[in-house]
């Protein structure tokens, strides 16, 4: 009952509580964002959400636009000022995803929506993380964030998928708070691309 039905109510209810208590913080996160990052203010990627469905993901922008004299973008290092890394650390430039979570592409729990470019390198299992919304923070990022194992992220995920409870998305909030103020797992770049990964997997 809890999946299929409260889950999504405590979703719309709760995005809309958020939005509107903090909309004075998204007026301050985007003048911020516009006078030190520049336009525009959101950062629209797409994402695979559930059933692989493909959405927009909003975020802040947290890098710049600076290109090289050939007009190509600088490595994401160089763009990522230390405006975007505080953005990043504090996950205040994930605030736009609860418009996602109102309009349904995502839930505040789940696994967290990587890259379209790495769908067709999940195994069957792996892609049980897709049979759920994904969320805006999920188990593996309330036990480590980008700091642990793609290994370890995909057996949170699908951990999460065949034990979804209130109960359970009840801790995760909880860990993902702790964690979260106490800036554990936050290594920027800490992991190959998932490609990368599984073709390194694959020679082993």
């Amino acid at each position: 009952m809890y999946k299929h039905f409260f889950k999504r109510l405590f979703d719309i209810v709760l995005s809309l509580i958020v939005i509107i208590l903090f909309s004075w913080l998204y007026i301050i996160l985007a003048i911020l964002v516009r006078t030190k990052l520049g336009s525009p203010i959101i950062f629209k990627q797409q994402r695979p959400g559930k059933d692989e469905k493909i959405f927009g993901m909003y975020k802040f922008r947290s890098m710049t636009d600076e290109k090289d004299e050939n007009g190509n973008l600088l490595p994401d290092e160089v763009r990522l000022t230390s405006f975007g890394k505080k953005l990043r650390a504090t996950s205040l430039d994930e605030l736009p995803e609860f418009f996602n979570i109102l309009k349904g592409d995502m839930s505040f729990i789940g696994p967290r929506p990587l890259l379209v470019k790495y769908l067709p390198y999940y195994n069957e299992r792996e892609r049980l993380r897709h049979s759920v919304r994904p969320g805006l923070t999920g188990l593996a990022q309330a036990n480590g964030r980008n700091a642990i194992s793609w290994e370890k992220k995909f057996e949170y995920d699908v951990y999460y998928v065949e034990h979804l409870t209130f109960l359970m998305d009840l801790k995760v909030i909880i860990d993902t708070v702790k964690t979260v103020l106490s800036h554990d797992g936050v290594v920027l770049n800490a992991l190959p691309d998932f490609d990368e990964y599984r073709q390194q997997q694959a020679k082993e």
